[in-house]
């Protein structure tokens, strides 16, 4: 085939095929402005010029001009890469991964062997690339541009390197089969100016007088005058109420100006904090600097195509999809679910954004929420992200854990706290007093029922489950001791929660005598101020979350009341869960002030580590020294078990319609983006085991919308049954 055109792509819709010279130089220098730094961008570089190098092919030029079976590439393409850069490990990953995902080390030791027997082959397309108008010189470039001798730096390395060839693969790809749809990307860079001066218009509108505006402002100008040092890790602990989403957000904002990061990713446990926090931060910032990115089975429709992609409203809203796929805006707000199980994934689609993680300020907010048995690889995954792609970290909580170096567990050396006296702030805002029911000593449903009955204003109730928080429920609401009373957990579809949320919240600004029992969900991102909290015993940080439901606003003549209690037969989430509640329930009875002290869930975390939980349970840190990283993204699972969205259709006559629409929609195609989300508001997640006690009140439509036609309470919800473990 001397003298012939090579290609990468067939014919675009304009008839125009796409060189593959043409697609090796863009992607390399695609890949290369994604480095994070000069010395990785060499690195970058020859994974682009040599990613496709396999499609010199005969066999393949064949498939792409008469459609011939296709010829695998990418193989051959990281064997090619052994041979011209033999130092360069990660790039074979990267080359042989780029389509199917990053493989275990035997595999691409298999290929290599696989490969190795195919020499002339091998040379010509290594010929065929150096006739080509590329040139030779292109294949001596940046052999040496990047070593490490930490084997998880390197492989950290290699990770951030097939995310930028991934994206700059796809990107170069796009532009050439739909224009229309590449042109609608939008670069938008992160304007430290014009943000800051935006946020601090609005620090200019908060009232100034009082003993909280007065502290909220010292946390605020005390975060902010340590933003000159080094890119690495931070703390900023205050007490609930005290503004330390805004506060870590000045500092990010001028930490990146000092230090020209590239971005701000913003990391939730939990969807309804990312909705309230995206919506405070658009009214400050506009819309267009934010970007909300949710876990969930969205992304598995982009990913397999099974929404419409043309069909999701205006330039805008198909310029924010489009960034979810690659993190391109200037702010992110995301899931930790989103966060970490892409950093641990091997596939293509989810590690696609990862390369814009580097050159960022990522705040964790309610950091303590990080599952225990993966606290280890996750510190330190960030401490090679902090090495390798210049990447500040800021650990935002009233909860402070035990992230520090110590022992046998591989924590943080160095982790700056922005404010640096928290007592002053802890103890100035005392807001509660703790009681302990009983002596923590168990009692029954029908003893708690009597004991809040007798309370004169409004309270919440916090159990662990949500069988235990209907049985309760139902039993407050018989007993007729107040106007109204509510129930809150997952078991209700997402709308259910937020009109329920509302209608409390309403309640309480009108003083009225209001009973609320709900699950631990109510414990972050959800602003109720009750002069009463009642929490089953639980892990520490969740009885001090709780707490901060609790005279919220300083605004009681007294303290509020937080009354702890030990229910019978009292059920557990998991048996981690359960480990630390007891843990929590002898330091406490031991010592009940520690309720009040600001450090006392450092120690608690640590000792809680060290007695009870296995750091690193699934030894993924041992995996990534490996190189396996197939085997790590299959151990890494924040949800352990796969839920599926159940549509409530019963729910309510607009959860009625959209069901129709969606019907409609998928009998002419594909549903959109935005519908299925919309969607996502009246489903209720379940695990398999109820999807398969259930079937016959489940309709299956289309393979993947799931509609419930059995019963739905107006106040409890779905039946807890079987959907136990998520609160």
């Amino acid at each position: 085939m001397t003298g012939e055109v090579f290609l990468a792509h067939s014919e675009n819709s304009t008839g125009v095929c796409h060189r593959l010279a043409e697609h090796l130089r863009n992607t390399a220098e695609l890949a290369r402005s994604f480095a994070p730094t000069e010395e990785l961008g060499g690195l970058f570089r020859f994974a682009g010029l040599l990613h496709d190098i396999g499609k010199f092919q005969d066999d393949f030029q064949r498939y792409l001009r008469e459609g011939h079976p296709r010829t695998p590439h990418a193989g051959i393409g990281a064997f090619v890469a052994k041979k011209l850069a033999t130092q360069h490990i990660p790039l074979q990953f990267a080359i042989q991964g780029h389509h199917a995902g990053l493989p275990n080390n035997q595999e691409r030791k298999e290929n290599n062997e696989y490969y190795g027997k195919q020499e002339n082959l091998v040379d010509e397309l290594i010929d065929r690339f150096r006739i080509s108008d590329l040139g030779p010189q292109d294949l001596i470039e940046a052999r040496d541009s990047y070593k490490s001798d930490d084997l998880l730096l390197a492989e950290c390395a290699t990770r951030l390197l097939f995310s930028a060839l991934t994206d700059a693969d796809w990107l170069d790809t796009e532009r050439h089969f739909n224009r229309e749809l590449s042109d609608v990307r939008v670069a938008r860079k992160l304007d430290h100016e014009a943000l800051l001066a935006a946020l601090e218009k609005r620090f200019d509108e908060f009232p100034r007088s009082g003993l909280i505006n007065e502290l909220r402002t010292q946390a605020r100008v005390e975060a902010g005058a340590q933003t000159h040092d080094e890119i690495g890790f931070y703390s900023l602990q205050l007490p609930t109420g005290l503004g330390k989403t805004l506060a870590s957000v000045y500092w990010a904002l001028l930490h990146a100006r000092y230090h020209r990061l590239q971005r701000i990713i913003i990391v939730l446990p939990y969807i309804n904090i990312i909705d309230q926090t995206a919506k405070t931060l658009k009214a400050i910032f506009g819309e267009e600097a934010i970007l909300e990115h949710h876990s969930g089975l969205v992304d598995e429709m982009a990913q397999k195509g099974e929404y419409a992609e043309g069909s999701v409203g205006s330039d805008a809203d198909l310029a924010r999809r489009l960034a979810c796929e690659n993190w391109d805006a200037p702010i992110i707000v995301t899931t930790t679910v989103q966060f970490f199980e892409s950093l641990f994934s091997n596939g293509p689609f989810r590690c696609r954004k990862n390369h814009n993680v580097a050159s960022s300020v990522v705040i964790f907010d309610e950091v303590q929420t990080l599952p225990k048995e993966y606290a280890e690889p996750i510190i330190i995954m960030l401490k090679n992200f902090r090495l390798v792609a210049r990447t500040s970290f800021l650990f935002c909580t009233a909860t402070q854990p035990a992230f520090a170096k110590r022992g046998e567990f591989d924590g943080i050396d160095n982790i700056k706290p922005l404010i640096k006296r928290t007592d002053i702030y802890f103890d100035a805002t005392r807001r509660v007093d703790f009681t302990l029911l009983n002596d923590l000593e168990e009692i029954s449903f029908e003893v708690l029922a009597e004991h809040v009955g007798r309370e004169h204003a409004s309270y919440l109730v916090i159990v662990n489950t949500k069988s235990m928080a209907r049985d309760l429920f139902q039993r407050i609401e018989r007993s007729g001791t107040h106007e109204r009373c509510y129930h809150l957990s997952t078991a209700m579809c997402p709308h259910h929660r937020k009109v329920k949320t509302a209608d409390i919240i309403r309640d309480l600004e009108a003083q009225r005598k209001i009973a609320v029992v709900s699950t631990q969900l109510v414990e972050a991102g959800v602003d109720f101020d009750f002069p009463c909290v009642y929490r089953a015993m639980g892990p520490l940080d969740s009885i001090i979350q709780a707490a901060g439901r609790c005279n919220r606003n300083g605004c009681l003549p007294e303290r509020g009341r937080v009354v702890l209690f030990h229910p019978e037969q009292h059920k557990m989430p998991d048996a981690t869960y359960r480990a630390c509640a007891e843990f929590a329930k002898v330091m406490i009875k031991d010592d009940p002030e520690l309720l009040h002290r600001h450090n006392s869930f450092e120690r608690y975390y640590e000792q809680v580590l060290q007695l009870f939980v296995d750091a690193d349970r699934y030894r993924i840190t041992e995996q990534r020294k490996k190189f396996n990283f197939r085997d790590v993204a299959e151990s890494f699972r924040l949800i352990d078990e796969p839920t599926t969205s159940l549509f409530i259709k019963e729910y309510s006559d607009e959860s009625n319609s959209l069901l129709d629409d969606l019907f409609r929609q998928l009998e002419n195609g594909k549903i959109t983006r935005n519908q299925w989300r919309n969607a996502q508001q009246f489903s209720v997640q379940v695990y398999p085991i109820f999807l398969r006690e259930h079937a016959t009140e489940i309709e299956v439509v289309k393979d993947f919308v799931r509609v419930w036609h059995g019963h739905y309470d107006k106040n409890t919800g779905l039946s807890p049954k079987e959907i136990e473990t998520v609160f």
